[in-house]
């Protein structure tokens, strides 16, 4: 009777419940002498050619009585030998390996059908986990976006401003002071002087130019139609001065006047200045016809030295100090409307270029006489201009409403808007690069070479973000169905509470975000995960070699694990875990490279010494038949650490980007702060150009060339005051610096009496300007003005107390300086016409008879007093004001005018004449005080 035996599976004895995984070559060496070897001393084992005759009687035996055999052999041979029947074994290889494959295919199958479900869920892992990287990293992409743009329009908000503020500047100053004031606008000075800014200039043409008959027109049009005349005549006095090179000063009135030759030199400064002055008296035409009235230019051209600079510390004007300029002013009064009249040290300078003849005007001007001046009037041209410069006057005011146009934007709109995405794509384009780091940080750390700037980007309170801390709870949930099939120890349960620790501290971050701020409770967090993600990986791997078991097979005993079935799953959970640990922001990438190498070194280990025979049996069942050329411990060693250093390299870029954009924050507040100091800057700049409420009109709308302020006032105070012996103390002496030690003492009286106006009491008080050291004031101009008749004048009675606080102001620096200068004030009060005149040039000043009387008070009358008209004594005597009656004063083109002089407040004694001069001031000044020789 042949026994048929098929093998087709081991069973453990110490648990035959669960399948034993053996190498690969234990199962060759297993099918190549399981039988040969185990029943080679037993003569029953035959091939399968050795069977039986076909009637003989054959028992099939299953695998799973197959430990019984022996038992079962004796039984049948007991039996035969009673019946005399013979007993031969034999087994059927075919059936055998036919079971075999089928067996495997099943296996195979439910291992294939595992392995779909657990690479399903690792990738479904592997996906939330790049889904979390790629949200962190567009969110660092949006938020860099944003910085950027930010930090352009901050950046293009500065240079508006900038050139704003220098526009302003420029209108008022030349290049060359504007510069230093700038630099100095803001800055506290610890000097005994206040800073002056003025220096002296040799062989300069000073041009005078005044409208003969404006006055007697300006009553006969509203304000904003005298503004808008006189802009259009000053702006094409302004192109002028620009084709002819030369430096407008200031605009007094109907008066203007240039320079030519400063600040830089030019051996035809007199030629440009005569053709200045020919084209003036030309352009004057335009309100002839406009105004229809025989209004006409007068013009008077000198040549000789300047002090030029700004004096004061409001309402800055650039302005032009010496006796040269004094002949200049008396050139242009003793000349002829309609004529340009030149002294003969302009005419030294001209090189017969002008047809000239004599104009005797040393003869109508003593101060002419005295100095030995011979003047001439220009008669004609003898050479052509250049033609760039002999366009008609109608060309001139379109290039000037072009430029005008220009400045203001009007028509750049388009332009801008590309201007300014052009820029913020090459901005964008800049911060792909690491060009911001270079020269702050270090190449290989990515450590600021900065201490503070280290220390500060560590300690900057970022925004919580739970997300990158969200990897480690992200892997050990994605990864738990692979414990479904894995061992199963106390580093499992260990891996279990990490999670659940993971979910209490995110739920806190998530609700708290306040709480954890502080960068050393962040980076606590981040360790905690890597380390723990870290540690649980690795000692499960542990925790699967330990549990062994020993099982005997042939000559050769082969360690298996019952419980480890998918060892290359360790390596995948591996890669998530790498990926997890780049995650947080608040771990250098230094410190990642350090445990993400120690963590896939550690494993490649693992996999290459503790784990191989797993990996083996595991590459053949799932390939038993086409085994893999590169055993997979190899592979999956080789995978962690090209996936480890991938990470290190994307970390190093990402620390590389937060950093870049830490500094591009740096820039942004930096920028900001220069942005509002710039708008503080441009604002006290503009209110020291322009008065507060006209400061105001410009600052609250963006205005065109042709938005011009104008405004008429029925009652408003002009106040002029002068110091008559500041003539006599200047001196153009080596000893006083060519007068600039005598300017700088000026200077320190005009800033002392605008530091008047700083008390409240004056704020309705606006400082016009100053000619020489003439100060001149007005009231009521402001927006406040009140409808009561006590009220209404009430700015006028504050006038006169400004009068007399700058009468004490000058009297406390003569104790200091111990000289004798005395003021001659004048004050009227009226109608007024107000306005801004030069859009590109801006200049506020006020017009009228008002102004005129106001300043022909001044002029005639006495030194150390206060003269008023019979008609502004009326309104001052109810405040308590006294007065003294003068008589009838002659005033140019108001006749005969009574007037007054104040002597009194509320009936105590002013004695203003009490401190007149006993001696000359002599013009020395060393230091703060001014001593005389003795």
């Amino acid at each position: 009777m042949d026994g048929i035996y098929q093998p087709a599976s081991f069973i453990s004895k110490a648990n035959p419940r669960q399948n034993q995984s053996i190498g690969r070559d234990s199962v060759i060496r297993l099918k190549q002498n399981l039988f040969m070897h185990r029943y080679s001393n037993r003569s029953e084992v035959e091939n399968e050619k050795d069977r039986g005759p076909r009637n003989s009687t054959g028992i099939v035996i299953s695998s799973s009585q197959l430990e019984h055999v022996n038992e079962f052999e004796s039984f049948l041979r007991h039996e035969a030998n009673k019946n005399g029947l013979s007993i031969r074994r034999c087994f059927s290889l075919d059936v055998f390996r036919n079971a075999e494959r089928v067996l495997l295919i099943i296996i195979g199958s439910i291992i294939g059908l595992f392995l779909i479900v657990l690479t399903v869920t690792l990738s479904i892992g592997a996906m939330l986990l790049g889904a979390s990287i790629y949200s962190l990293t567009e969110f660092q992409q949006r938020r860099a976006f944003l910085e950027t743009r930010q930090s352009l329009e901050v950046q293009l908000v500065i240079e508006e401003q900038s050139a704003e503020q220098e526009r302003l500047l420029l209108s008022v100053l030349p290049e060359h002071v504007a510069v230093k004031m700038r630099q100095d606008l803001g800055a506290s000075l610890d000097t005994q002087f206040k800073k002056i800014y003025m220096s002296r200039h040799e062989n300069v043409s000073i041009l005078y130019a005044d409208i003969v008959g404006f006055t007697a027109i300006s009553s006969t049009y509203s304000a904003s139609e005298l503004v808008k005349i006189l802009n259009e005549l000053f702006a094409r006095f302004d192109q002028l001065s620009e084709r002819y090179e030369q430096l407008r000063i200031k605009i007094l009135g109907d008066c203007y006047y240039c320079i030519s030759g400063a600040p830089v030199e030019r051996p035809d400064h007199a030629v440009l200045c005569v053709y200045m002055g020919l084209s003036m008296v030309d352009a004057i035409k335009y309100v002839q016809q406009t105004t229809n009235s025989p209004v006409d230019m007068r013009v008077g051209i000198h040549t000789g030295a300047v002090l030029a600079g700004v004096l004061g510390q409001r309402q800055w004007q650039f302005d032009v100090y010496s006796k040269d300029v004094e002949l200049a002013n008396k050139m242009e009064s003793s000349g002829m409307a309609g004529r340009v009249h030149i002294s003969n040290a302009t005419l030294s300078f001209l090189n017969g270029e002008f047809e000239v003849e004599p104009a005797h005007g040393e003869d109508r001007e003593e101060a002419l006489q005295k100095a030995g001046i011979v003047t001439y009037f220009i008669v004609r041209a003898l050479k052509p201009f250049k033609p760039a410069v002999t366009k008609s006057l109608a060309s001139l005011t379109e290039d000037n409403r072009r430029t005008m146009d220009a400045r203001d934007g009007r028509n750049n709109n388009k332009e801008d808007s590309e201007e300014f995405r052009q820029r913020l794509r090459k901005e964008l384009d800049s911060k792909t690069g690491g060009a911001h780091l270079k020269g702050h940080a270090h190449w290989l750390t990515l450590r600021f070479k900065d201490a503070k700037v280290e220390s500060a980007f560590h300690n900057a309170e970022e925004a919580f973000s739970p997300l990158s801390l969200l990897g480690g709870p992200l892997v050990m949930i994605c990864t738990a169905p692979v414990w479904r099939f894995q061992p199963w120890g106390p580093f499992t349960w260990g891996g279990i509470g990490v999670v659940l620790l993971f979910a209490v501290v995110l739920a806190g971050a998530t609700c708290l975000a306040s709480a954890v701020k502080a960068m050393w409770l962040r980076r606590a967090l981040a360790l905690l995960m890597t380390f723990s993600l870290g540690d649980f990986l690795l000692l499960d791997m542990f925790n699967c070699v330990v549990i062994e078991e020993n099982l005997p097979i042939v000559n050769t005993t082969i360690t298996v694990s019952a419980k480890c079935p998918y060892p290359s799953y360790y390596s995948y959970f591996g890669v998530l875990t790498l990926v997890a640990i780049s995650m947080p922001s608040y771990v250098c990438y230094l410190g990642k490279a350090v445990l993400m190498y120690g963590i896939a070194g550690s494993q490649c280990l693992i996999n290459i010494y503790l784990l191989d025979v797993r990996l083996d049996w595991e590459d053949y069942a799932s390939s038993p038949f086409e085994p893999s050329p590169v055993p997979s411990k190899y592979c999956l060693s080789a995978t962690l650490l090209i996936v480890a250093t991938s990470l290190v390299v994307v970390s190093r870029y990402a620390e590389k980007s937060r950093r870049m954009l830490y500094l591009r924050g740096r820039e942004v507040v930096a920028q900001r702060e220069r942005a509002a100091d710039m708008k503080r800057r441009n604002g006290a700049l503009i209110y020291n150009i322009l008065p507060p409420h006209v400061a105001a009109y410009f600052l609250s709308r963006a205005r065109h060339h042709d938005d011009l302020y104008s405004q008429s006032y029925a009652d408003v105070g002009v106040l002029f005051a002068s110091m008559p012996n500041f003539a006599d103390f200047y001196s153009e002496e080596s000893i006083n610096n060519q007068g600039l030690e005598c300017l700088r003492f000026l200077n320190e009286v005009i800033s002392d009496f605008d530091a008047i106006l700083d008390q409240t009491k004056f704020k309705d008080i606006i400082k016009i300007k100053t000619i020489g050291s003439t100060y001149m004031a007005a009231s009521g101009i402001t927006e406040s003005a009140e409808s009561e008749d006590t009220a209404r004048w009430g700015h006028l009675s504050t006038l006169v107390e400004f009068a007399l606080e700058l009468k004490k102001a000058l009297s406390s620096i003569n104790e200091q300086s111990f000289n004798h200068f005395v003021l001659k004030m004048g004050i009227n009060h009226g109608p007024v016409t107000a306005g801004v005149i030069g859009a590109r040039k801006p200049h506020y000043d006020i017009w009228g008879n008002t102004v005129n009387v106001a300043s022909r008070m001044e002029s005639t009358g006495k030194v150390g007093c206060i003269q008023v008209t019979d008609e502004t004594r009326k309104i001052l005597e109810p405040f308590g004001f006294g007065f003294e009656q003068r008589g009838l004063v002659f005033v140019k083109g108001k006749g005969q005018l009574l007037t007054h002089y104040l002597v009194s407040k509320d009936g105590v004694s002013l004695n203003l004449d009490s401190d007149l001069p006993v001696e000359p001031t002599y013009p020395i000044i060393y230091h703060r005080r001014v001593n005389r020789p003795r």
